[in-house]
């Protein structure tokens, strides 16, 4: 009887490690990551799902330098369809997944993980003993629309458990020469993602941000090879509807600097900002439009006095001043880590200095005065 049992219990524990396998839970909040069957810790290695799909963004939001692997789900037949200028239309049953990580150094300091540091020789999995993971959010598509999860992952790095009231944690960033800083991460909590997530101030809905064509027309290291991520998304069944995609848009990737100065400011000001900052979205008494298809003109801060920024206009008159970003209130409050005064307001606990650089830089080369 004992050895049957002992058989048993190899059985078993051989295949709870095989591969993960996807499940849509169309109600309730599963209190763990591994509920979902999305991704495992397999080998030393974060190992997707059959049928996970990883993705990347050409600009991406800034989050305290935090590295990020993306994935959707969908269940079998059904597809999202292509929508113009906006995320696509995701079917019930869609899990979006976005884990946040950093690398790690021999000291156990982290290390920016938006920097080309390699994690993994295969684009689809991480390294767990080259990174450290800090949580996993998921978008879910439900009937009555969408829902948003953080799941925090566990020191050993073999689960993430969820944490609606959010969680937060100091962490030691590790910066070239030698130096260092803390970073104050922070998870939200589940009504804090509405505040990117909820594009529409009129509905409150939630929606995902980075899946439309502009953010993912680009190609991908996938396992099989090198491939358009739209092409890929179509030959997988998730995506119809799409127009050529060389006449897709496409957003700027805001760090090449072999693209132009605008296109690439536009595109970082598009993806870290306007989720709120668009004509319908949670700042629309503000006036100011950040939208990648918003005009050239007051609405996009040129000369334009802010309605309610107190402390954090900085004393400045104008969002823009064109060809002096010191005397502009957008580098003063991008520049600042107050709560009161920077912007974004969520989602960081550092100002990111490239991104200052790179608006400072589009303000310098505008033309025109405010009188």
């Amino acid at each position: 009887m004992r050895i049957l049992f002992f058989i048993f219990a190899v059985l078993l524990a051989a295949c709870s490690e095989g591969p993960p396998e996807p499940a849509f839970h169309a109600e309730g909040r599963p209190e763990w990551l591994s509920d979902w069957g999305m991704m495992a810790a397999r080998d030393g290695r974060l190992v997707l799902a059959d049928r996970v799909e990883p993705y990347d963004l050409n600009s991406a939001l800034f989050t305290d330098h935090a590295g990020k692997l993306r994935t959707v789900w969908m269940p079998e037949a059904v597809s999202a369809r292509y929508r113009e200028g906006a995320v696509f239309d995701f079917p019930v049953g869609t899990v979006i997944t976005k884990t946040f990580y950093y690398p790690v150094d021999g000291d156990g300091n982290v290390l920016r993980g938006d920097a080309a540091i390699i994690v993994s020789d295969r684009p689809e999995t991480l390294d767990l003993s080259r990174v450290r993971l800090i949580e996993t959010r998921l978008l879910i598509r439900r009937e009555s629309g969408w829902v948003a999860l953080p799941y925090v992952w566990n020191e050993d790095e073999t689960d993430a458990r969820l944490m609606r009231a959010g969680y937060s944690e100091t962490l030691t960033l590790a910066e070239a020469g030698g130096t260092s800083r803390p970073i104050n991460y922070l998870v939200p909590n589940v009504n804090q993602c509405a505040g990117c997530h909820a594009t529409n101030n009129t509905t409150r809905d939630l929606l995902p941000i980075g899946l439309a064509a502009r953010h993912i027309n680009r190609d991908f290291d996938y396992a099989e090879g090198r491939e358009n991520q739209i092409a890929h998304f179509i030959a997988s069944g998730y995506l119809t509807g799409t127009p050529d995609i060389d006449q897709a848009p496409r957003a700027a990737v805001w760090n090449d600097p072999d693209q132009p100065l605008a296109a690439r400011a536009r595109a970082y000001l598009d993806i870290n900002c306007a989720h709120c900052h668009n004509p319908v979205g949670p700042a629309d008494t503000s006036g100011l439009h950040l939208n990648f298809d918003a005009p050239e003109n007051a609405n996009l801060g040129l000369c334009k006095p802010p309605i309610a920024a107190g402390p954090g206009s900085g004393g400045l008159r104008f969002d823009i001043v064109p060809g002096e970003p010191e005397q502009s209130i957008f580098i003063y409050r991008m520049a600042s880590t107050r709560g009161d005064e920077m912007m974004p307001e969520l989602g960081r606990s550092l100002a990111h200095e490239d991104g200052v650089t790179l608006i400072a830089d589009w303000i310098a080369s505008l033309e025109g005065d405010c009188g």
